[in-house]
Parts: C-alpha cells; sequence; structure tokens
C-alpha cells in the first residue's frame, strides 16, 4: 500500500511544478513596453497618417507593427514623424498593445516641429512623443491604430 501513495504524491508534486511553469506571464506584474516608430501623413479637414515601428518589452519580447493615425476636425497640413517614441502603460501582454485608441489633440507647426501626445484604449495608455518637420494646424478627434506587421 505504501507504493500508491508515494506515486501519487509524486504525481502531485510534479503536476504543481508543471501548472507553476505555465502560470501566465501577467501574475508577474505589468509590463515595461516602449514603441519606436516613424510616420508621415497630412490633413484637410480629414487628417491621415501611417509609419512602421517596434514595440520592445522588458522581458525580451518584440513586435513589429504597423501605425495609421485617422480623424476629422479643423485640421489642415502636411508632417513626418521621425524617431518617434512611445511609453505603453497597463501592458500584461506584449500583444495587448494591438488595437485602436482614442485620440484627440490641437496642434500647429511649421517646418521643424515637436509633438507629444498621450492615446488610450481601456486600461492601457500610450504616451508619444516625436520630432519631424512640416506644417499644421488645427483641432481632430480620431483614432490612432497598431497592428501586427
Amino acid at each position: 500500500m505504501k507504493k500508491p501513495r508515494f506515486r501519487l504524491a509524486a504525481f502531485a508534486g510534479t503536476a504543481l511544478l508543471l501548472a507553476s511553469a505555465f502560470a501566465p506571464a501577467a501574475a508577474a506584474g505589468p509590463l515595461e513596453c516602449r514603441l519606436s516608430f516613424s510616420m508621415s501623413g497630412w490633413s484637410a479637414f480629414y487628417k491621415t497618417a501611417d509609419g512602421t515601428g517596434t514595440v520592445t518589452c522588458d522581458n525580451g519580447q518584440s513586435l513589429p507593427v504597423r501605425i495609421s493615425a485617422r480623424g476629422g476636425g479643423i485640421s489642415f497640413g502636411k508632417t513626418r514623424i521621425d524617431n518617434g517614441t512611445g511609453r505603453f502603460s497597463g501592458v500584461a501582454n506584449i500583444r495587448d498593445v494591438i488595437g485602436g485608441y482614442a485620440t484627440a489633440e490641437a496642434h500647429a507647426g511649421a517646418a521643424k516641429s515637436a509633438k507629444a501626445q498621450v492615446v488610450t484604449k481601456g486600461s492601457i495608455s500610450l504616451a508619444l512623443a516625436g520630432t519631424g518637420e512640416g506644417w499644421d494646424l488645427g483641432i481632430a478627434f480620431g483614432s490612432f491604430v497598431i497592428s501586427e506587421r
């Protein structure tokens, strides 16, 4: 009778060890993730911009992404952002960054310009910053969409 008890205890210990090895990463806490990107676009009442970037997280994961921004309002101009950066908050998994973020902005710039903006998607926020060239003036509302490349 002692053999079945030993086997049961060994099986339970092995099952517990395996379960802890495959526990979700979210249990470790939120990830620190950043976005590096470039994009360009134009606006004439309707604002549009497209670009590419890479999301990297402190757990070593990275994800190449496409970025698009669309919106409407009273907006005119043409812009390009090079070497843009973003910092995410509220991310449990790198794939959480994929999706559409709500935006609202007032903008004005000429020649060399800088821009900073925060966009949100549920509990996830993304603080964006970048420098570039172009000219723009207006107020716009819309979406900032990140998709996998």
